[in-house]
């Protein structure tokens, strides 16, 4: 089975990363109007700034140019997750367990899209939130437009 193009790239920034003591938290390839974007996000504890997205800019463009993934001009941005990170793979959810996220539904639930509340399961199939100390939400992860860090939340008395 031939890997897509963001798998084949995050083999080779992952231990590039590393090796710059940082963490490789998602690469997608996508094109927006006409133009193609490889965007390689990284994080580290404590958070990443403008220095870390140049070193790993500079050490992973010679590894990409010789491994020649990609057939089309593209450009390359290596960027942080920033605060409302979206969570997409098993190590996000991991470390967001017991914080809070939100969902946001591709079709409404009870009239709403979004919901606040305390990761408290995940599997690969679903998400488990605690909307309140008696109310919780099950949600399979394919009816879920995204599903990211929530920075803001107040705790449960503002989500009743």
């Amino acid at each position: 089975m031939k890997k897509n193009t963001a798998s084949v790239v995050w083999d080779i920034a992952k231990p590039i990363a590393d090796s710059l003591g940082l963490i490789l938290w998602d690469v997608k390839f996508l094109k927006e109007g006409t133009t193609w974007y490889l965007r390689i996000t990284i994080d580290k504890e404590g958070g990443v700034g403008i220095d870390d997205c140049v070193a790993m800019h500079r050490a992973i463009d010679g590894p990409l140019d010789e491994a020649d993934p990609i057939e089309q001009s593209y450009n390359l941005q290596v960027q942080s997750p920033g605060i409302e990170r979206e969570l997409t793979r098993d190590f996000h959810f991991e470390s967001y367990k017991g914080k809070p996220v939100t969902v946001r539904l591709i079709k409404a639930f009870e009239g709403r899209r979004d919901y606040t509340g305390i990761l408290t399961a995940y599997d690969n199939e679903s998400v488990t939130l605690a909307l309140s100390e008696e109310t919780e939400l099950n949600v399979n992860k394919k009816e879920a437009s995204w599903i990211k860090a929530c920075d803001d939340f107040g705790g449960f008395e503002e989500n009743e």
